[in-house]
C-alpha cells in the first residue's frame, strides 16, 4: 500500500494505482473533468501509475495546467487531422499557449479559410473516434529512425539537440499519429468537446528570419460548447474594438510602409498621449520623483558595461559614429546610471527617485509587429529608485501603491506575478535570493496574492509584473518592478553612509504604463474608442442646426474653450441628423445642438454619448458640469 496526499488528506491505495483511478474513486464528476495531474509538484498524465508515497493534485480545465494539457492534446488532434488531409506535411512545434494552441506546419500549399474548415471537420472525426493517447520512450538512436521513417525533418532537428544527453526521448501516439512530446495529455481524443480553428499566419522556424517560413495554425477548445460560443463572441467583440481600426477611424495614429513598427501620432492621438503624460508627471511629482532626460544614442562601451551588448544586442539598433560603435537605447537604465554619477551622494539623499519618459528602440521581427501593442519604438515611462538596503521594502511598497492607484483610475483589475532568476543572468545566487525575498515580503505585507513565474526575471534581477484585465477579460502585462543589485555594481555607484564609509546603493527599475503607446492601444480597446471625458481628444461638439446658427455655435464653443474644455464646432452645411451621427461615430462624449430656441435663451440642447438626450442647459451650467467631470477624471 502507498499513502497519497490529496488536498492535505492522506489516503491509502494499492501501489500501481493511476491518478485517473484515484479521481474516479473520489467521484464521477472529478474523473470526467480531470485533464492531467501533478505528482509531487510535477505535471503528469492521469494514467501514470503511482508506485510510492506522494502528493497528488488532480488538474481540471479550471486550472492553468489543466488548460495546458487540454489545449496541447487538441494541438495533437489538429496535427493528426492535417496529416490525414495533407500527406507529406512536416510538423515543427505545437504548444499550448495563453489562449488555445497552435501548430507550425511545413506544407506545399498555402492554407485558406476553407482549408481550416476542412481541418476542423477532420478534427471532429478524430475526437469522435476517442483514440487513447499513449506515451512511450525511445533511445535517441531509435527516435531518429522513427522520425526518419515519418520524414519529419524538424523533429529530427529537435532530437539532435537532446541526443547528446543520452536520455530517452518521450513520444505520444494516438491512432496512426505519433509526435515527439513531453506531455502531459488527456486520456483520449474524445475528452475534447468543442473546438474551433481561429487563424493561420506565417512563422519562421525558430523565429529566425533566415529559416523557412512555416504556416502557423491557431485554435481553441473547451469542455463545453457554451464556453466556445462565449469565446467566439468575445473574439467578435475584440475585432470591433481593434485599436488599429479605431486608431485610424478616430484619427489617433497610423503606421506607414516607410516605418514598419514606428507609429505616427496624429493631432488627436497626440492630445491623448499628452494627457497620459501630464497625468504621469502629476502623480510622480506628488510621489517625490525628479524627471530627467537621457540621450537616445550612447556608445558601445556603455552598453558593454551595462551588460546589454552581451545579453540584448540582437534586439538593439546599432550605428557607427566617428569610427566608434554606438547603439540606440533599448532601455533607459544605463543613462540613469550616468545621471546618478554626476554628483556625490550621501545616505541623506536616499531614496532618490528619478523618472524618465524615454523614447527607446528595440528590434522586433516584422511578423511580431501589431499596431501599438508591439512596436519598434515606444515611450517607456521609466523610473529608477536608488536606495539603501534598509529602504528596499518601503520603496517596493510605495511603487506597488502607485501602480495600484493608477490602474484604479482607469478602472482596471489586475494580478501580480513574481518572476525569478533566468538561466541567462548576471550576479551571484545569494544576491538573487535576497532580491527575490525582498519583493516577496513587500507584496505579502501589503496583502496581495501573487503567482510565481519561475526563471522569467530580467537578466539583472527578479521582478514583479502587473497584469491588468480589460473589459473582455483579456490580460495585458503593463507595470513592472525590477530589483537590481547588478547595475549599481557594474557602474560602481556609491553613496556615503552614516558611518562615513562608501556603500553601494540598491536600485529599482519600474514602469507603470509599460509604454505610453501600448497603454493607448489597451485603453482604445478597453473603451472601444469611447474614452472617458478627461481622455477624449474632443470632449464636446457644438452642432448648429443651420447656417444662421453658426455665430451662436462659435460663441458657445469659445465659452467652453475658455473654461478649459476641448471643443469643436461642426459648421458644415449638413443636416443636423448627419452631424449627430458623425459625432457619435467619433465617440464624442457630449454633443450640443443649437438652434433658434437655444440662441434666444442662451442655452444648449445636450446629448450625451452614454445617456442620450439630456435636455436644455445654460451654457455656464453645462461648462461647470463638464469641467468637474474632467478634473475628477471620472470613468463616466
Amino acid at each position: 500500500m502507498i499513502k497519497v496526499m490529496l488536498k492535505g488528506d492522506a489516503k491509502e491505495f494499492e501501489a500501481g494505482v493511476t491518478a485517473a483511478e484515484i479521481a474516479k474513486s473520489i467521484g464521477a464528476g472529478l474523473y470526467k473533468a480531470a485533464c492531467a495531474c501533478k505528482i509531487d509538484g510535477e505535471a503528469a498524465d492521469l494514467r501514470t501509475p503511482l508506485t510510492k508515497d506522494c502528493e497528488l493534485e488532480i488538474l481540471t480545465f479550471d486550472s492553468a495546467e489543466g488548460k495546458h494539457a487540454y489545449w496541447h492534446t487538441t494541438a495533437h488532434i489538429m496535427a493528426q487531422a492535417i496529416g490525414r488531409l495533407y500527406p507529406g506535411a512536416k510538423f515543427a512545434i505545437g504548444p499550448a499557449i495563453e489562449n488555445g494552441f497552435y501548430y507550425d506546419v511545413d506544407l506545399e500549399q498555402t492554407l485558406t479559410p476553407d482549408d481550416l474548415v476542412k481541418i476542423e471537420a477532420e478534427m471532429k472525426k478524430i475526437i469522435k473516434e476517442d483514440l487513447p493517447l499513449e506515451r512511450f520512450e525511445l533511445s535517441p538512436e531509435d527516435a531518429v529512425k522513427l522520425m526518419e521513417e515519418k520524414k519529419q525533418d524538424y523533429k529530427l532537428e529537435l532530437i539532435a539537440e537532446h541526443s547528446g544527453k543520452g536520455e530517452k526521448i518521450s513520444f505520444y501516439q494516438q491512432g496512426e499519429y505519433i509526435d515527439l512530446c513531453a506531455g502531459p495529455h488527456l486520456m483520449s481524443t474524445g475528452h475534447v468537446k468543442a473546438v474551433k480553428l481561429t487563424n493561420c499566419t506565417g512563422a519562421y522556424w525558430r523565429a529566425d528570419a533566415n529559416n523557412k517560413m512555416l504556416q502557423r495554425v491557431y485554435g481553441i477548445s473547451f469542455p463545453k460548447a457554451a464556453d466556445l460560443e462565449a469565446y467566439v463572441t468575445m473574439l467578435e467583440e475584440a475585432k470591433k474594438r481593434d485599436h488599429r481600426k479605431l486608431g485610424r477611424d478616430l484619427e489617433l495614429f497610423t503606421i506607414m510602409d516607410e516605418g514598419p513598427g514606428f507609429p505616427f501620432f496624429l493631432p488627436k492621438g497626440m492630445i491623448l498621449k499628452n494627457l497620459l503624460i501630464d497625468y504621469w508627471r502629476e502623480i510622480h511629482r506628488k510621489a517625490g520623483y525628479q524627471e530627467i532626460s537621457t540621450p537616445m544614442i550612447l556608445n558601445r562601451s556603455l552598453w558593454e558595461r551595462s551588460g546589454h551588448w552581451d545579453h540584448y544586442k540582437q534586439n538593439m539598433y546599432t550605428t557607427v559614429i566617428d569610427d566608434q560603435d554606438f547603439a540606440i537605447k533599448p532601455m533607459n537604465c544605463p543613462g540613469g546610471m550616468l545621471v546618478y554619477k554626476t554628483k556625490l551622494h550621501s545616505y541623506r539623499d536616499l531614496p532618490l527617485r528619478v523618472g524618465e519618459l524615454g523614447l527607446v528602440h528595440r528590434h522586433e521581427l516584422s511578423g511580431a509587429l501589431h499596431g501599438l501593442m508591439r512596436v519598434r519604438c515606444f515611450t517607456q515611462d521609466d523610473a529608477h529608485i536608488f536606495m539603501t538596503k534598509e529602504q528596499i521594502k518601503d520603496e517596493i511598497k510605495g511603487v506597488v501603491n502607485l501602480i495600484d492607484s493608477v490602474y484604479k483610475t482607469f478602472g482596471f483589475q489586475y494580478h501580480i506575478e513574481l518572476s525569478t532568476m533566468p538561466e541567462d543572468h548576471m550576479g551571484a545566487q545569494e544576491d538573487w535570493d535576497n532580491a527575490t525575498e525582498a519583493l516577496r515580503n513587500a507584496i505579502t505585507e501589503l496583502g496581495y496574492d501573487y503567482e510565481v513565474n519561475e526563471g522569467d526575471g530580467a537578466f539583472y534581477g527578479p521582478k514583479l509584473d502587473f497584469h491588468l484585465t480589460d473589459c473582455l477579460g483579456r490580460t495585458w502585462q503593463c507595470g513592472t518592478i525590477q530589483l537590481d543589485f547588478q547595475l549599481p555594481e557594474r557602474f560602481e555607484l556609491e553613496y556615503t553612509g552614516e558611518d562615513g564609509a562608501k556603500h553601494r546603493p540598491i536600485m529599482i527599475h519600474r514602469v507603470v504604463f509599460g509604454s505610453i503607446e501600448r497603454f493607448i492601444g489597451i485603453l482604445t480597446e478597453h473603451f472601444a474608442g469611447a474614452f472617458p471625458l478627461w481622455l477624449s481628444p474632443v470632449q464636446v461638439k457644438v452642432l448648429p442646426i443651420s447656417e444662421r446658427h453658426h455665430e451662436y455655435a462659435q460663441k458657445v464653443a469659445a465659452e467652453l474653450e475658455a473654461a478649459g474644455l476641448r471643443v469643436e464646432a461642426d459648421l458644415r452645411n449638413e443636416k443636423i441628423g448627419y452631424k449627430i451621427r458623425e459625432a457619435q461615430l467619433q465617440k464624442t462624449p457630449y454633443m450640443l445642438v443649437v438652434g433658434d430656441k437655444e440662441a434666444e435663451t442662451g442655452t444648449v440642447s445636450v446629448r450625451s454619448r452614454k445617456d442620450g438626450d439630456i435636455g436644455a442647459m445654460a451654457v455656464a451650467d453645462f461648462a461647470a458640469k463638464a469641467v468637474e467631470q474632467d478634473k475628477s477624471r471620472a470613468m463616466d
